[in-house]
């Protein structure tokens, strides 16, 4: 996760370069002091990327407020005192990842997390963290709270993931996009799996912005919805490229890597480049890793599209 830390004394300062050394496996950026917060918000919103406010709530309110638009899609915002005493998630804690990213700061710092969100205070079922965790695509958000309600009250919380129609009313259903309309009256919630797998492949150093116009722009083109979209697939020697990483946390979706000789035994017809099987072992990158991504029997929905040094494929799984 890519995490900006923003402080406003020298003593905020000293607790936001600790987080830097010990927030390890994340790419922590301690945001320099005078940089207009307007400024910071906005791309954090916009890139999915988590803002650390070291230095009273008030501030923090305000300075993300005219950002904050939907429960589901805005990034994980947390506050600490300057003594390093408490931290507290103020905004997606469950979808977002604000309240797991909570506990790793306070095993860094020491701080008491201070959690708010009512089924975690209570250890209570979340749906909408079951659904982050499971790649599901919520298809009737206010189901979120009915859940929710339920399993608060202590209520056993039922989940079908077969039966179409299930043979009595449950709380969860897990089903097909198609048939998700038709089944809302027969469950508080219906969740369903996402449709693609987004295989990429890039050369060296091709930047996040970069990758991610070239990339929207294709899926829009092809009338691909990112909500529908489960990860991005590409080859094990890119799973450290930065372009990729930051691409994987602003689409809210995990990077899948795979070996050049798993890619190589993906089933399918694929585009050949001698070139690329040179470099890396596998003729293909992006639609071998998209078909594997997306399970046996997925097909080909997008061919592999290339520009300046970036491929792009997208594959369907199988219904």
């Amino acid at each position: 996760m890519r995490i900006k830390v923003l402080y406003f004394t020298d003593k905020g300062k000293a607790l936001a370069e600790r987080l830097k050394v010990g927030l390890t496996g994340h790419d922590t950026v301690v945001v320099p002091k005078g940089v207009p917060l307007a400024f910071v918000c906005g791309d954090a919103f916009a890139d999915n990327e988590a803002l650390v406010f070291i230095g009273a709530a008030g501030i923090a309110v305000r300075a993300i407020a005219p950002f904050v638009k939907d429960k589901l899609k805005d990034p994980p915002v947390l506050v600490m005192d300057e003594n390093g005493s408490f931290v507290i998630p103020i905004l997606s804690g469950h979808v977002g990842g604000a309240n797991s990213l909570a506990l790793e700061l306070a095993e860094v710092t020491g701080a008491q997390p201070v959690i708010t969100t009512a089924t975690d205070v209570s250890g209570a079922f979340s749906v909408d963290v079951f659904a982050k965790e499971n790649g599901l695509r919520i298809a009737n958000r206010e189901g979120i709270a009915k859940v929710s309600a339920s399993a608060l009250e202590g209520k056993p919380v039922t989940i079908c993931i077969k039966d179409y129609p299930p043979a009595e009313p449950v709380d969860v259903l897990i089903a097909d996009e198609e048939a998700a309309d038709s089944l809302k009256g027969t469950a508080k919630i219906v969740l369903c799996p996402k449709k693609y797998a987004v295989g990429m492949g890039c050369r060296r150093g091709k930047s996040f912005e970069e990758l991610r116009s070239f990339a929207e722009e294709v899926l829009r083109d092809n009338g691909i919805d990112l909500s529908d979209a489960g990860c991005i697939a590409t080859i094990d020697v890119k799973k450290d490229e930065e372009g990729l990483k930051r691409l994987s946390q602003a689409w809210r979706m995990p990077l899948i890597t795979f070996e050049a000789g798993l890619l190589a035994k993906a089933e399918g017809e694929f585009s050949h480049s001698d070139t690329v099987l040179e470099k890396v072992g596998v003729d293909n990158v992006c639609e071998r890793a998209a078909v594997l991504a997306a399970g046996r029997g997925s097909q080909i929905r997008i061919k592999k599209t290339a520009r300046d040094g970036m491929t792009i494929a997208v594959a369907e799984r199988k219904k």
